[in-house]
């Protein structure tokens, strides 16, 4: 611990042994960082705080949802430091009265691009915040002008939401009515070349009334007409067949016999011929009677004697079943020659069928087309009536409103440099520095503070040391120079005191 303090006395000895260098070192230092800090323009900082409510209620039920307004927030958030719009913050602030080029305003544009800061502190509050440090201004017109700057971007921004977004529905309404215009044009063409080619290949294109369709319809008639033709043909057999076992005419004998069993057989058996070609079976109760009552007459008709007084009369049965016969032959024939038709189509249907699939094909091609065409034009036209609902919402019903929370304020002491900071610091480098100086310059030289480091850098035993005598004419000088040392370190903190003071005024006069 001895140790330790020896050596601080040491070290602090040999700086005060050098105490002019070290003063002069610090009063280098601190004069060239007082100037550089003095040099360093005052940089002033405006902030403003807006808020930004977005009607919910009607936008969502016309599909404008949370998620596209935080995007269409971000993306005027995201252009609101734009060339176009940082323009128009030169052009209408202060900073236009040194735009004389092209390339001032450029220069202009992207120093505040460097000075403007936009952050979203929630999804509807946005904090502008604009620095000035323009070297041509004084401190009272940068301090003006980082309000200015922020005022300006909050016009910006409404106009960007406000009419921006009915500029850009415009546009969207333009180009879709546009796009419409053409999609019609191409669907009215496609309409007229498929009736075109439904008309030029009628009958053989798929669907109702197709050859396929067409073919199986006449089968399933064909079918039906030789099923009607088979069993027209079997009654007309069977009349034919009844035809050939009735007489033509019957017997009918004279006077006295007009009455017999012969007559009564005969007539029973025309009125069974004639209820037989009706189409009554056996089982009919009136057939049944009949074969009786046939049953019954034929035992007296064959006891009967055969008179010579007879005489032949038309039997009608047979009249009646002729008149069958022909309207059975007609049937047969319309039914015949309705079969040869439908053979015929058959034929004809059958040598067309092999053209079928190209065209099939060719007016599915045709109807795909037409399909596209009408389903991109029913997608704009739908897009174009949401488009301009949206756009008569954010227009009409005041969809986005606008709340400055805290205006653009006033500054009224420079955001940067701290400067009072600075020139503390400037003043503890500066006498650091100097002490530094001094206790390397003290190691730098070869002298011997102490007996006992004499001792150990020699090797040699030291039998004593002798103090410095001061005589009185050095003692006045050393006071006088000590006075000098006082004041010269005095001057240095007065200085900064100086320095402090001016500053401080310096702000009371911005604000």
């Amino acid at each position: 611990m001895n140790g330790l303090y020896d050596e601080f006395r040491i070290a602090l000895h040999s700086v005060w042994n050098r105490r002019w260098l070290a003063l002069a070192v610090a009063w280098g230092l601190c004069l060239l960082g007082w100037l550089v800090v003095a040099l360093i323009p005052n940089s002033y900082e405006s902030q403003a705080r807006i808020s930004v409510e977005v009607q919910s209620i009607l936008s969502d039920k016309i599909g404008v949802d949370a998620r596209e307004r935080k995007k269409n927030m971000e993306r005027v958030q995201g252009t609101l430091a734009s060339t176009v719009n940082l323009e128009k913050v030169v052009r209408g602030t202060a900073l236009n009265q040194s735009v004389v080029t092209d390339r001032e305003l450029a220069s202009k544009v992207e120093m505040l691009r460097q000075s403007i800061e936009i952050k979203s502190e929630e999804d509807n509050l946005f904090e502008i915040i604009a620095r000035s440090s323009a070297s041509n201004f004084s401190d009272a017109q940068n301090a003006v002008l980082a309000r200015d700057i922020v005022q300006k971007l909050i016009d910006i921004f409404v106009e960007e939401n406000l009419s921006g977004g009915r500029a850009e529905t415009s546009q969207t309404i333009k180009f879709l009515d546009a796009q419409l215009a053409e999609r019609e044009k191409e669907l009215q063409e496609a309409e007229q070349k498929r009736v075109q080619f439904e008309t030029e290949n009628l009958g053989l294109l798929p669907g109702v009334g197709s050859i396929s369709q067409r073919m199986e319809s006449a089968r399933s008639e064909l079918a039906q007409i030789e099923s009607q033709l088979g069993q027209a043909s079997g009654s007309l057999a069977a009349l034919n067949g009844q035809l050939a076992g009735t007489p033509a005419s019957i017997p009918m004998p004279g006077v006295a016999g007009a009455g017999g069993a012969r007559a009564q057989l005969a007539q029973v058996e025309a009125q069974m011929a004639s209820a037989r070609a009706r189409g009554w079976t056996d089982g009919h109760p009136d057939i049944v009677a009949m074969k009786k009552e046939i049953a019954a007459l034929k035992p007296q008709a064959a006891r009967q004697p055969a008179g010579g007084g007879t005489y032949n009369t038309p039997n009608p049965a047979y009249s009646s079943i002729q008149s069958m016969r022909a309207e059975r032959q007609a049937t047969v024939a319309a039914l015949q020659a309705r079969k040869n038709t439908l053979q015929a189509d058959l034929a004809q249907l059958a040598s067309k069928q092999t053209l079928e699939p190209g065209i099939a094909a060719e007016m599915a091609r045709i109807n795909r087309d037409y399909e596209v065409l009408k389903g991109q034009y029913d997608k704009l036209l739908t897009d174009r009536e949401q488009v301009k609902l949206r756009g008569q919402v954010e227009t009409e019903t005041d969809s986005v409103k606008f709340r400055v929370i805290d205006p653009p304020s006033s500054p009224r002491s420079p955001a940067a440099p701290n400067r009072p900071l600075l020139l503390a610091m400037v003043l503890i480098a500066g006498l650091g520095a100097g002490v530094g100086t001094a206790f390397a310059m003290g190691h730098v030289q070869t002298s011997y503070p102490t007996a006992a480091r004499l001792e150990k850098a020699s090797g040699l035993p030291v039998v004593g040391s002798v103090s410095q005598i001061i005589t009185n004419a050095q003692q006045v000088a050393r006071k006088k120079n000590m006075r000098m040392f006082y004041g010269t370190t005095a001057a240095l903190i007065g200085v900064f005191a100086m320095l402090m003071i001016v500053e401080f005024i310096q702000r009371g006069m911005v604000a």
